[in-house]
């Protein structure tokens, strides 16, 4: 299998109607292998959904940790004063960021206003489970850890994240793009609970927790072009591999592998932030045990493999189209699966 079998994949499903357009990047530690366009332009941003909470936040938190502002075993309630309560006291960092802190998916109501409603929300909901029993991977834990990071580092996640990766151009993975950018976004449509139903949103994010916090959120905000997060995956490939003599801060060897290290919570195939490989996942059945990855609601994937020295990095703008979840995970097992000799 080939390029030719991942481009057949990906044509396939936009001719089925599953989105109107994708973009495609595969590469190793050295470079870009293959990059394409599918009923756009490889310079089109996209909305990259939940790839915010492993492109950004993650990569913030690892940055406050490199300078002593934040620890993996910091408490929670330190910075929340409402998160209280025998059940949920001993929560930490750590099990946040590996969906291990007790907390549901989503909320049960429409969204709050503001950081203040949400932190609130969040903070005094029942949890779920027993921290650290079990792994339910939750948006929420990550909106606190949004606020969480813009608090120990002074400034907001926005300008922290484009601070971290000033190698990166800024116009092309940002949380707020430049208005031609914006222009040129790829379009997502709203879900059918949002207020901003009935029209398209184009450079507009499409969780509509995130556009209640202004665009910018823990767990989703982010826009990107291919190229640009194709840039992103090579500094976290090399720094995996540890090849190389310059590695960007936070993106070091000992931080990747402390980030990309399985939780020990039983049946969990998190890492922090980081998801890791299980044959029955969006990155298919011939990555090594070595790979970690994650997904984005709207039809976006990001899978990165040290020991083959590749990353895949797969765009579309699914909800802008007919695709369904089980859907787009087919396609994106068929795409990854498609580059097994390669």
């Amino acid at each position: 299998m080939s390029v030719d079998e991942a481009r057949k994949v990906v044509d396939t499903a936009r001719s089925a109607g599953m989105f109107p357009a994708a973009t495609a990047e595969v590469g190793s530690s050295a470079g870009p292998i293959w990059t394409e366009a599918f009923g756009t332009s490889t310079d089109t941003p996209f909305d990259l959904a939940s790839l915010t909470k492993v492109i950004a936040t993650t990569t913030v938190i690892m940055e406050l940790m490199r300078t002593g502002a934040l620890r993996l075993e910091d408490r929670v309630s330190e910075s929340f004063k409402e998160w209280r309560g025998a059940d949920r006291e001993a929560v930490t960092v750590r099990d946040l960021l590996e969906h291990t802190g007790g907390l549901s998916a989503r909320l049960l109501d429409a969204p709050p206003q503001g950081r203040r409603e949400f932190e609130h929300d969040i903070s005094t909901m029942p949890l779920e489970y027993a921290p650290r029993t079990r792994s339910i991977y939750s948006d929420l834990g990550f909106i606190l850890l949004g606020f969480l990071a813009a608090d120990r580092g002074g400034s907001s996640l926005a300008d922290q994240f484009e601070k971290a990766v000033t190698w990166i151009d800024s116009d092309a993975l940002a949380f707020e793009l430049p208005q031609e950018e914006r222009a040129r976004a790829a379009p997502t449509r709203p879900m059918e609970d949002d207020h901003r139903r009935g029209r398209a949103l184009v450079g507009e994010v499409h969780d509509p927790y995130a556009a209640a916090l202004g665009g910018v959120a823990g767990h989703a905000g982010l826009f990107g072009t291919v190229s640009a997060v194709g840039a992103f995956a090579r500094a976290v490939l090399r720094a995996a591999r540890g090849t190389g003599d310059r590695f960007p801060d936070p993106l070091t060897p000992a931080l990747v592998r402390t980030f990309t290290t399985k939780s020990t919570v039983y049946g969990s195939s998190r890492a922090l932030g980081w998801d890791t490989m299980l044959p029955t996942s969006s990155c298919g059945t011939r990555m090594t045990s070595e790979a970690f990855g994650h997904v984005g609601y709207t039809g976006t994937s990001l899978w990165i493999d040290p020991t083959r020295d590749r990353y895949f990095v797969l765009l579309t703008n699914r909800v802008f189209g007919l695709g369904t979840l089980e859907e787009i995970r087919s396609v994106r097992r068929a795409f990854h699966d498609a580059f097994a000799g390669v």
